[in-house]
């Protein structure tokens, strides 16, 4: 399954940018209002973020192999 420009480009934001952003206002928000479970909220939101990340890469790079092989 190929994914059009604009979807992989939003992705690629998503993956790149908002959910680091994320993580980081979870970890910086929750320690200063005392919420419990934010170290387990900001330790799954970076563990996803890396997840979705290297699935993101392996599928970038076959795209290129893919596409170089044409």
């Amino acid at each position: 399954m190929q994914m059009q420009n604009k979807t992989y480009d939003t992705v690629k934001w998503i993956v790149s940018i908002v959910l680091p952003a994320v993580g980081v206002a979870v970890g910086t928000l929750g320690k200063a209002y005392g919420w419990n479970g934010t170290d387990l909220a900001v330790t799954t939101i970076a563990a996803v973020t890396t997840l979705l990340g290297s699935i993101f890469m392996v599928s970038s790079r076959n795209y290129n192999k893919e596409d170089e092989s044409e």
